[in-house]
C-alpha cells in the first residue's frame, strides 16, 4: 500500500470535500432545464463557472445553465498550484505577431493583454473579497529563483523582456542570492525574479465559492452530467438534450471528448499535457523559522522542466511539475493517480531546495492542462452558431480563466471592446499531428529539457544548453 493518498482528485478537492460534503450531491440529482436557457455553459471549472457568474450579475433573471461531467472543480481548476498570476497563457512574440497580421501594432497588443491580465488579478481578488469567498488568498508574489548560471541569465533575460512588455516597473525586482534567501532560504539560489501581482490560492476552495457565489444569482450547477456533442442551439448529454440560445465550451484539456464541427474542440486542437503535484505533511514552527517562506510567495524555479510551489495555509508544501507529460491518443488522467518515479523526482526537488528539513509526502495527484500547437490559449464566438470556446491555458489558467470568460460574454452581446481586440481572440495555434507522431513529439521535447537540466546542473553551465533551446524550438516556445 502507498504510504500516501494517491489521486482522489487532489489534496485541494479532497481536503474541501471533508469540509463540506454536501454541495456535490445536491447538485448531483439536480433535474435538467425543460426550458430554454439563455446561456449554457459546459464544463464546471473555472472558465464556465466565471462566465456564468458574469452573466448573471451582468443580466439578473437570465437564465443560466452549468453542465459538469463529474463534479466542479473535477479537472485542472481543483487540481493546479493555486497560483493566481498575471502571466499570459501564451507566448508573447505569437500574439505580437497575430495581431500585425490583423494590422495592428503588436507590441502595442501584447502590452494590453499584460495590463488586462494585471486587472484580472485585481478583479478576482475584489470579487473574492466582496462575495466572501474564503480561498486562502494572500498576495505574497511570485518568486522565480535560479539554482545555474546559465537559469540566472535566463531570469535576467526574462525581466527584461517582461519590463518591455507591459509589467510595471515597480511590480519587478531582481534579486541577487542573499535577496532570495532573505524571503526563502533556498540553498542552491543564485538569485532570483519577484513579481509582486501574484497571489496564492485554494484552488478547491476558490471554485467552490465561485460555484456558490453564481447559484447565488440563480445559476443553475448540474453536475454528473457528460456532454456528448455541441450544436447550434443544442447541447447532448448522458441525461438528455439542453436547448439555448447561447452556449459556451469551456472544456480545456477535454476539449477533444466532445463532438461537433466546432472549431477549438477536438483531439487535435488541444491536448491534455499532464502536471503532477504532491502536498507535504505540516511543518513545526521551528522548521517555517529555518526556511523563511514569511510572505507565502508562489515559488517557481527557472529550469526547463520547472516546478512550481506555494506554502499552503496549513503550513505544508505543495508542489507540482510535469512528470509523465502526456498519454497516448489525449488520454485524460482519470482520478488522478501518480507513478512513484514522478513522486520522487518532486521529493527530490524539494531536499535539493531544503536539504536539512525532512519530509514526507501525504498526497500525490495529477491533472491535465490543455495545450495547443503553439502553446497559445485562443477565443473563438460565431455569431452565427452562437457557440464559444475558451481553450489552451497551459498551465497560466487561474487568471486566464476569469478574463476568457469576460471576453466571451462580451463577444456573445455583439460588444467591441478592449477585451474583444486582445490578441487570443480568434488566434489560430494549428493542429497538432497525428498519432503516434504528438506522443513521439511531446515526450521528446519534455525529454530533452530534462537532458538541457542535467547538463547545465552538472556543468554549471553559463548559457542555456543547445539541447534545451533545439528543444524549445520543436515545441515552438521561443520568445
Amino acid at each position: 500500500m502507498s504510504p500516501y493518498r494517491n489521486g482522489e482528485i487532489s489534496h485541494w478537492m479532497a481536503t474541501g470535500r471533508t469540509a463540506d460534503a454536501s454541495a456535490g450531491p445536491a447538485r448531483a440529482q439536480a433535474d435538467l432545464p425543460d426550458e430554454e436557457q439563455n446561456l449554457v455553459v459546459v464544463g464546471g471549472g473555472l472558465t464556465g463557472l466565471w462566465a456564468a457568474y458574469h452573466a448573471a450579475v451582468e443580466n439578473p433573471g437570465m437564465t443560466v445553465t452549468v453542465l459538469e461531467a463529474e463534479e466542479v472543480g473535477y479537472g485542472a481548476s481543483g487540481r493546479n498550484g493555486g497560483w493566481l498570476s498575471p502571466l499570459i497563457p501564451g507566448n508573447r512574440a505569437v500574439y505580437a505577431k497575430a495581431a500585425r497580421k490583423r494590422g495592428r501594432n503588436g507590441a502595442a497588443a501584447v502590452d494590453a493583454f499584460q495590463q488586462e491580465m494585471d486587472g484580472a488579478v485585481d478583479e478576482i481578488l475584489r470579487i473574492l473579497d466582496q462575495e466572501g469567498i474564503q480561498a486562502d488568498q494572500q498576495r505574497g508574489g511570485h518568486l522565480r529563483v535560479a539554482t545555474t548560471p546559465a537559469a540566472m541569465k535566463r531570469l535576467e533575460q526574462t525581466y527584461a523582456a517582461d519590463l518591455a512588455n507591459g509589467y510595471r516597473a515597480e511590480d519587478l525586482e531582481l534579486l541577487d542570492a542573499d535577496a532570495v534567501k532573505k524571503r526563502i532560504t533556498i540553498r542552491p539560489a543564485l538569485g532570483g525574479v519577484l513579481t509582486r501581482t501574484t497571489a496564492r490560492v485554494d484552488p478547491a476552495k476558490l471554485v467552490h465559492g465561485l460555484a456558490q457565489a453564481a447559484e447565488s444569482k440563480g445559476v443553475r450547477i448540474v453536475e454528473g452530467t457528460r456532454a456528448t456533442r455541441i450544436a447550434p442551439g443544442v447541447v447532448t448529454t448522458s441525461r438528455g438534450t439542453v436547448r439555448a440560445r447561447t452556449i459556451l465550451a469551456c472544456l480545456e484539456a477535454y476539449s477533444g471528448q466532445v463532438d461537433g464541427a466546432i472549431r477549438g474542440l477536438g483531439k487535435r486542437e488541444v491536448i491534455p499535457v499532464n502536471s503532477s503535484m504532491v502536498v507535504t505533511n505540516q511543518l513545526p514552527t521551528h522548521v517555517w523559522d529555518r526556511i523563511g517562506w514569511q510572505a507565502r510567495e508562489c515559488l517557481g524555479d527557472a529550469a526547463h522542466t520547472f516546478v512550481y510551489a506555494q506554502r499552503t495555509a496549513d503550513d505544508r508544501i505543495a508542489i507540482g511539475g510535469r512528470g509523465t507529460p502526456y498519454a497516448f491518443n489525449s488520454g485524460t488522467p482519470g482520478r488522478g493517480e501518480v507513478d512513484a518515479r514522478t513522486v520522487r523526482t518532486l521529493r527530490e526537488r524539494l531536499q535539493l531546495f531544503f536539504p536539512d528539513v525532512q519530509f514526507s509526502i501525504e498526497h500525490a495527484w495529477r491533472g491535465a492542462i490543455g495545450v495547443t500547437r503553439d502553446w497559445c490559449a485562443g477565443i473563438t464566438f460565431d455569431p452565427t452558431t452562437r457557440i464559444g470556446v475558451a481553450r489552451g491555458f497551459a498551465g497560466h489558467g487561474v487568471t486566464a480563466t476569469h478574463l476568457a470568460a469576460k471576453t466571451l460574454l462580451d463577444r456573445a452581446a455583439g460588444r467591441d471592446t478592449e477585451l474583444t481586440r486582445l490578441p487570443w481572440n480568434d488566434h489560430d495555434s494549428g493542429r497538432w499531428e497525428p498519432e503516434p507522431i504528438r506522443w513521439i513529439g511531446v515526450h521528446a521535447m519534455y525529454r530533452l529539457f530534462g537532458v538541457a537540466d542535467w547538463w547545465e546542473e552538472r556543468r554549471h553551465s553559463q548559457d542555456t544548453s543547445l539541447i534545451a533551446r533545439f528543444g524549445s524550438r520543436l515545441a515552438g516556445l521561443s520568445e
